[in-house]
């Protein structure tokens, strides 16, 4: 995929130069979505931001989210060009690293951006890799991933893309948001739970389900997966993925539920 943004190198301790209006930007986007995640995100994303306590005013650094990361679940950040191949992101997950993407939206892009950013990747994924669980449901991933054949790639990553990227869960009643790319997006997060125009279809989680169902980077979600229970999801790290991959691939992809994305002229 194209980008028009360019990837910030860090220094030979890890640490990158964001310049003020970068820092306020990451500013303006915590302002804004704080308070949505407090009411509207899952209890376990909100217990793993408070124990990160990551900075408000200023974008925060890898290797301090890793330095907390690491004595909580081992894990650590990395700094990475925008997107990285499949084979890479499974091998970095599998290995308890998470890649980050450096660089930060612009102004232009503050509602939506279609790739991840350095917000998207630190505010919506790390809160959820300081919880063991999650931790060890990602590594499960990057595992199963290693193993995999490349065709396999785009099967396996449907069961994380429809998990830790856009999971929903049930807390008391209420659908929770459980995924980074809900936590991330001011958008995305109120339509996922039914707060804004319209309603996506919410099915419950079902791993084969979810190998079967494509999905588009670009847009909000027409599907979501709901987690009645938790542990549900940290049992799937113990199943054969692989297996599961076959047996979705025998059974073929669902039919879309988005419309054909447009080409560009």
């Amino acid at each position: 995929m194209p980008t028009s943004y360019t990837a910030k190198i860090p220094d030979a301790k890890g640490f990158i130069a964001y310049t003020p209006d970068e820092d306020a930007v990451w500013r303006d986007l915590i302002a804004r979505q704080w308070p949505n995640v407090q009411r509207l995100a899952a209890r376990p994303y909100l217990e793993g931001l408070a124990l990160l306590d990551m900075p408000k005013t200023r974008v925060p650094q890898c290797p301090d989210i890793s330095d907390r990361l690491r004595e909580l679940t081992g894990w650590r950040v990395e700094p990475v060009p925008a997107l990285i191949s499949f084979g890479r992101f499974f091998a970095m997950l599998a290995d308890r690293c998470f890649p980050a993407a450096s660089f930060i939206r612009s102004r232009k892009d503050f509602d939506y951006i279609e790739e991840p950013d350095i917000f998207h990747e630190v505010f919506g994924h790390t809160p959820l890799l300081t919880d063991p669980r999650f931790a060890g449901f990602s590594q499960a991933i990057g595992a199963a991933g290693l193993k995999a054949a490349k065709e396999d790639y785009a099967w396996l990553i449907r069961l994380y893309w429809f998990t830790i990227e856009f999971g929903l869960t049930v807390e008391a009643g209420k659908i929770k948001a459980l995924g980074s790319g809900l936590a991330s997006s001011p958008t995305e997060l109120l339509w996922s739970v039914g707060m804004g125009d319209g309603q996506p279809e919410r099915r419950p989680f079902d791993v084969i389900d979810i190998l079967r169902t494509p999905y588009r980077i670009d847009i909000h979600q027409p599907v979501y997966f709901v987690l009645d229970r938790l542990d549900d999801l940290f049992d799937a790290a113990h199943r054969d993925l692989l297996a599961d991959v076959a047996t979705a691939r025998a059974m073929g992809l669902h039919a879309p539920k988005y419309p054909p994305k447009q080409k560009s002229a």
